[in-house]
């Protein structure tokens, strides 16, 4: 794409609606909507009060928000006044939220009100942050209303005088050692998504409606529920609240989207949920998207059936901001990741590099514009991830001989969890905190849907027995101390780990016991 010496993403997903589709609804919301012409003045609105703060250029302004209208607002004011916004894990606890605001080295950031307590909590710790903005509620000292600013606030915004490989804003992505990473992505990457996924596989107009039970603060949600629609002109049905089966099936049913997205652990969710007496409508769905993890066939299957619509899954990753691989509507091949995604070249690797033929199981690595440009602060981190043009994904796959990817699973140890990164390490260690607890090594196991989740081997002190009411307590120990996704399912009680010569836990010893 050629888009000349200057740009900045906000004319693209924002301005180029002024004029055009101002009475048109952009987001949908807890029975509210916003037009294009109210997001507009909003976004301009967002930058003007984050400038009068002070914040300029470059800095990070981190955004710890439920999906709502004040979380799009945030993003893309600070994009327009060249500010990079870093959206955050609504999960994350107050420790690792710390993390993240300290690594980012943010001066600002805007909290929903219900998150508000951790990051007062946090606040002392971090002489960087000067700013603490709510949504949602009447803020106590040292803490700016962002409604309020808001109302305050100029809604005219000319962009910043930003190039198209500026930095635009910043995804973190777990790491093996628990330590999140910060993929740094450029003003042009969104665009780059929205005109190869967005165009070549959704096929999105400005008639659709985007619902993503996937949250925007994830890589997929923020395509799902942000930059697709809003690039060619659609709807984005958002929630707030915590997903349950009934809340998406009533949402579906009222708000009639066209595209459903969420990860292979929630369509289970909705597999489950009782035919008999069912009265939900999901007439209004072209199409449902599936990625975070791999979508067992089954569960392709089952939903086809009882809906009569596909699920494409596919693949995608923070790094590359969204899907590179992909099934196509009309010809979804359950149990693969499909094909890939016209703008992007894909290749299955050996340990050194050298391309394998169809069939071969190896490391799967990508190549397309809407990749990182680096990760913050770490150098052999990005070395490890970015070879030249290519992005090391750490999947395992194979090419089919018609040309479909397969899943076979993780190169490293890490495990996707309810479409999600899970640390193994960590895990261990937060199980290790606890005072009965010698060792622990935790593994990827398949539930009943054959989704992956933490299964945790467990050596406990002083000869001391295992049983169930322990098992339930080191559970529970394990949500206290980190993001409570990340607990382990099940707790197996052991008195030896496999280790090697040296030493090291040989998990996969353990993943073969199932």
């Amino acid at each position: 794409m050629d888009l000349g010496r200057r740009y900045n993403a906000a004319e693209t997903f924002i301005d180029s609606h002024r004029g055009v589709r101002e009475d048109s609804i952009a987001i949908r919301c807890q029975g509210a909507s916003v037009t294009y012409g109210e997001l507009a003045a909003n976004v301009d609105r967002a930058g003007n009060a984050l400038r009068a703060l002070g914040i300029d250029m470059e800095q990070r302004v981190v955004i710890h928000c439920v999906d709502s209208p004040a979380f799009v607002y945030a993003f893309f004011g600070a994009i327009k006044i060249g500010a990079i916004p870093v959206p955050t894990n609504t999960l994350l606890v107050p420790h690792d939220l710390r993390y993240i605001l300290e690594d980012s080295r943010a001066v600002a950031v805007v909290v929903s009100a219900a998150l508000l307590p951790k990051v007062l909590e946090i606040r002392k710790d971090l002489p960087r942050l000067k700013h603490v903005l709510v949504a949602g509620t009447l803020p106590p000292d040292g803490v700016v209303s962002f409604d309020d600013a808001l109302r305050a606030a100029d809604d005219e915004l000319d962009p910043a005088d930003t190039t198209p490989d500026d930095a635009c804003f910043w995804l973190y992505s777990s790491g093996t050692t628990g330590f999140p990473k910060g993929a740094v992505h450029l003003q042009h990457d969104m665009l780059v998504c929205a005109e190869t996924y967005g165009a070549r596989v959704l096929g999105s107009t400005e008639q659709d409606r985007h619902f993503t039970v996937s949250p925007l603060f994830h890589a997929y949600g923020l395509g799902n529920g942000v930059f697709f629609p809003f690039h060619v002109g659609a709807s984005s049905v958002l929630k707030p609240e915590r997903s349950t089966p009934d809340l998406v099936y009533d949402l579906i049913t009222k708000e009639r989207p066209t595209i459903l997205f969420t990860a292979p652990t929630f369509y289970a969710a909705l597999l489950a949920y009782p035919e008999e007496h069912f009265t939900y409508d999901l007439s209004s769905l072209r199409f449902a998207v599936s990625a975070g993890e791999a979508l067992p066939k089954p569960l392709f299957d089952a939903w086809k059936e009882r809906f009569g619509t596909e699920i494409l899954d596919g693949i995608g990753s923070t790094e590359m901001l969204h899907i590179f691989i992909s099934n196509q509507p009309g010809s979804a091949r359950g149990g693969t990741s499909g094909r890939v995604v016209p703008g992007y070249k894909a290749k299955i690797v050996d340990d050194d590099g050298r391309e394998l033929p169809a069939g071969e199981s190896g490391n799967l690595w990508v190549s397309g514009d809407s990749a990182c440009a680096y990760y913050w602060n770490k150098h052999e981190k990005t070395k490890a991830t970015i070879r030249g043009e290519w992005l090391v994904t750490g999947d395992t796959y194979h090419l089919d001989p018609d040309g479909c990817f397969t899943y076979e699973g993780r190169s490293d140890d890490m495990l996707k969890v309810s479409g999600q990164w899970v640390s193994p390490a960590e895990v261990e260690a937060a199980l290790m905190g606890h005072a009965a607890v010698l060792e622990a090594a935790v593994v990827g196991a398949k539930d009943k849907d054959e989704l992956v989740k933490p299964k945790a081997y467990v050596i406990l002190k002083n000869d001391r027995a295992g049983d169930d009411a322990l098992a339930d307590e080191l559970k529970a120990f394990v949500k206290g101390r980190i993001t409570p996704y990340k607990y382990p399912r099940w707790i197996v009680f052991t008195n030896e780990l496999p280790k090697n010569a040296a030493g090291k836990i040989q998990r996969y010893k353990l993943r073969e016991l199932g």
